[in-house]
């Protein structure tokens, strides 16, 4: 499994995210396309099998652990506010 993860003081740290109904949940994808097209090509990500994911989400009270997720929210737009947004194709 790709395991997204975040640079810490000690190297890296398991990412951790919420379900759509808002349960904490560890994320773990079977390909590093499939990590990609849902998290961008820059997130850094760790190889790990499915129970050592379980087990580094554990301790921190997380219990569910989702597979392949491809429900996300869209990225944070870096546009200036009050920036007219761009006309849609006719």
């Amino acid at each position: 499994m790709y395991v997204p993860v975040r640079p810490c003081a000690c190297g890296f740290a398991l990412r951790v995210f919420r379900s759509p109904l808002g349960a904490r949940t560890a994320v773990a994808f079977t390909t590093e396309r499939r990590l990609s097209d849902v998290l961008g090509p820059d997130q850094p990500a760790i190889r790990l099998a499915l129970p050592a994911v379980r087990a580094l989400a554990s301790p921190l009270g997380v219990e569910l652990v989702s597979v392949d997720p491809q429900l996300t929210a869209p990225p944070v737009s870096t546009t200036p506010p009050g920036t007219p947004l761009p006309a849609l194709p006719s």
